[in-house]
């Protein structure tokens, strides 16, 4: 399956606003990723998919979910970034998010 790091290019950071936190830490420098740039599919592409609706339980994580749906729990990101809830605090209990399916269309349609 597809990571989210796949062709991510890792740079140095040495920003001054870190300092504490190298000397701190002992550390030169953070390892950082750029920002991924997904495509976003069409209205078309989406009406292509399945979604299944889950209602956000106490103790539910995005991993969980990817795992239960995708089979992998890497592929977190794509529950988050479907739900435009780019992490579990985002997200309330009772709230309603989308499992988008098959995941090969959809990380098709993302470019990854």
């Amino acid at each position: 399956m597809v990571s989210r790091y796949d062709d991510r290019t890792i740079f140095r950071n040495i920003e001054e606003i870190y300092e504490k936190y190298f000397e701190d830490r002992g550390l030169k420098y953070i390892r950082h990723y750029n920002t991924a740039k997904l495509k976003h599919p069409t209205a078309a592409q989406i009406g292509k998919l399945r979604t299944v609706g889950h209602m956000w339980a106490i103790g539910d994580r995005y991993f969980k979910l990817a795992h239960r749906y995708y089979g992998d729990s890497k592929l977190w990101w794509v529950i988050a970034w479907y739900n435009q809830k780019p992490t579990e605090s985002h997200v309330k209990v009772g709230d309603i998010i989308f499992i988008p399916l098959p995941i090969d269309k959809i990380l098709n349609y993302l470019d990854v």
